[in-house]
């Protein structure tokens, strides 16, 4: 009957905001329900959606305003994701994803799983002195979205970053490719195109980037979303390998964002999450969650001048018309 929230058990903070977005996503929750039950305790133990099912569960069913996810934590850990280590949320989400899709033991199951999340990408890569040009499909559950262009400086909008993500970039002097046609390294133009997007699209922003000597520093400039995304009015016709009936799915809103606030050295995550049911926005700040409003959302669009000020590391956008 109301939101509950996630205790934290050492450093767990990005676990719980993690999990919270899952557990909200009903078309994740579907699938989860499904799963085949381990026949041993052991079994058990170790069974990532498994130990998933029994905390939403949980959740669920407890009269309290939070759970200790701790039976789930170990479950995790023996598959060396630590408690009482600062995780970062695109890593963690990765981890977490593929250990759920290994172990769902009824293949339609996993189906529905990678249907739900998983992009499709073609890479481009055509030579400049000749016709030779090579295509490959790759898939990614993430859409991992630079902050910065070449020239180190700043992109204004999610916009302008996927459009920079997309943008052919050649490849000349050093970066040189070897071209079997011409037998010699050649100038070329690589590229991606975008063949297909999932139910739920999880952009990662990448605010954590690497300087010179390997140091890592976070981007906490301001860089606006919109609650409205449509990929169609955002990329061109060359940056896509879509028909018109894959094509009329790109219309998303804005479902969940995980923020980051803090350093690369000490932070802290929450998630805010709008709620598929109600179509109000919560904050899931571990044990606490409250009731938010689309202001305190924008809050974490990020400010240069405030380093320890929450900023949208995660968004997580669902699709306006599921096919």
């Amino acid at each position: 009957t109301e939101a509950i929230g996630l205790y934290n058990i050492g450093y767990s903070c990005c676990l719980n905001s993690l999990l919270q977005v899952f557990f909200m996503n009903i078309r994740f929750t579907r699938i989860l329900r499904r799963i085949t039950v381990p026949l041993y305790a052991e079994q058990k133990k170790k069974n990532v959606p498994y130990q998933m099912l029994l905390l939403l569960e949980e959740m669920q069913c407890g009269k309290q305003k939070a759970v200790y996810p701790i039976a789930l934590a170990y479950c995790l850990s023996v598959y060396k994701v630590k408690l009482f280590v600062q995780h970062d949320a695109a890593q963690l989400f990765l981890t977490l994803w593929n250990l759920i899709k290994r172990q769902m033991k009824k293949p339609e199951l996993v189906e529905e799983l990678s249907d739900l999340y998983t992009i499709c990408i073609q890479e481009h890569l055509a030579c400049q002195k000749c016709s030779f040009e090579e295509k490959r499909n790759s898939s990614m559950v993430t859409l991992p979205l630079p902050l910065l262009d070449s020239s180190c400086r700043m992109l204004k909008t999610l916009k302008d970053c996927l459009q920079y993500f997309f943008h052919p970039e050649e490849l000349t002097d050093h970066n040189m490719c070897f071209c079997d046609q011409c037998g010699r390294k050649t100038p070329f133009l690589q590229s991606m195109k975008l063949v297909h997007l999932p139910q739920t699209l999880t952009i990662h922003l990448k605010r954590f980037c690497f300087e010179k000597a390997a140091h890592i520093h976070k981007l906490s400039h301001y860089l606006p979303f919109p609650q409205d995304l449509d990929f169609n009015a955002v990329l061109t016709e060359s940056q896509c390998q879509a028909d018109d009936n894959e094509k009329a799915g790109w219309q998303y809103d804005l479902f969940a964002v995980v923020a980051h606030s803090g350093s690369i050295s000490y932070g802290h995550y929450c998630a805010y999450i709008r709620s598929l049911t109600e179509y109000k926005w919560y904050c899931f700040n571990d044990s606490e969650v409250c009731q938010v409003s689309w202001d305190d959302v924008k809050s974490t669009y990020g400010h240069s001048n405030l380093h320890w000020g929450e900023t949208a590391y995660l968004l997580i956008y669902m699709k306006k018309h599921p096919q």
